[in-house]
């Protein structure tokens, strides 16, 4: 799967900040409904951009703690500033299926673009429940990468490339299984809302753009692919301008804990 270290980390905070995920936090936020003074999980909290927005929501009374398991995310996320008035922000390293806090601590729990990396669902959904109060709120947002529509001048070059990135998670397909482990890991659960991303027209700083190099560094190697012949890829989408077209959907879950 995806190595996290320092130059992954950097591109994927580079990917946070694009008007495209930036409007996806918004959304997670409103979602959310936190109040002041909740204490709230950042379940792989990466570069730290969401828990900082969610410090913000919840005020100097509140509280919240980041987990992830890269320490390249964790020196991003660490060296942060909040904003005045926000909640304090505490990182720590530990897995989904490892939670370092205890039971029933938090009101609120988000995990963004992670589950899809661990292997072993049921137990992070189990340890998601224990450090959740009885009625506390879990919101998981990750992506169907089948849903994925990138044009190509290529497009057999295209599907394979794609076929080798889908290698980069434990499961590439969550959403469409995530409603009933949720259930059965005894949640509540909404019905699931769709947040899709749409690029038309290549722009370095958008979702698409900034994705490019990091498809392009995982699949060097792997599957015959050689660095010529990705460069080639990359160099084609670049060169697409405004016939660039890029869509792909990501799946919000909202749950509750059961009284």
């Amino acid at each position: 799967m995806l190595e996290f270290d320092a130059e992954a980390a950097r591109q994927v905070e580079a990917v946070y900040l694009t008007a495209d995920v930036v409007q996806q936090r918004r959304e997670v936020l409103h979602l959310l409904a936190l109040t002041a003074g909740e204490a709230v999980l950042d379940l792989g909290s990466g570069p730290g951009l969401l828990a900082t927005d969610m410090a913000q929501a919840v005020g100097p009374t509140g509280q919240v703690c980041g987990i992830d398991v890269s320490d390249s995310m964790l020196t991003l996320a660490r060296g942060r500033a909040v904003p005045a008035g926000s909640a304090p922000v505490e990182y720590r390293h530990g897995g989904a299926d490892a939670v370092p806090y205890p039971d029933g601590y938090f009101d609120a729990a988000v995990t963004t673009q992670v589950l899809e990396y661990v292997a072993d669902i049921p137990a992070a959904l189990a340890e998601a429940s224990r450090v959740l109060r009885p009625g506390g709120r879990l919101l998981v947002l990750d992506t169907d990468w089948d849903s994925i529509v990138w044009h190509s001048t290529d497009p057999d070059r295209m599907r394979r490339i794609l076929l080798t990135w889908e290698q980069h998670l434990a499961d590439p397909f969550l959403p469409r299984t995530l409603g009933r482990q949720l259930r059965q890991a005894g949640f509540d659960v909404a019905p699931p809302r769709v947040l899709p991303l749409l690029n038309v027209g290549y722009e370095t700083a958008t979702y698409s753009g900034r994705l490019i190099p990091i498809v392009a560094r995982f699949v060097v190697g792997r599957d015959g692919w050689t660095a010529a012949t990705v460069d080639s890829w990359v160099e084609d989408l670049r060169t697409l301008g405004p016939d660039c077209f890029f869509s792909l959907n990501r799946y919000v879950f909202c749950a509750t804990k059961p009284e």
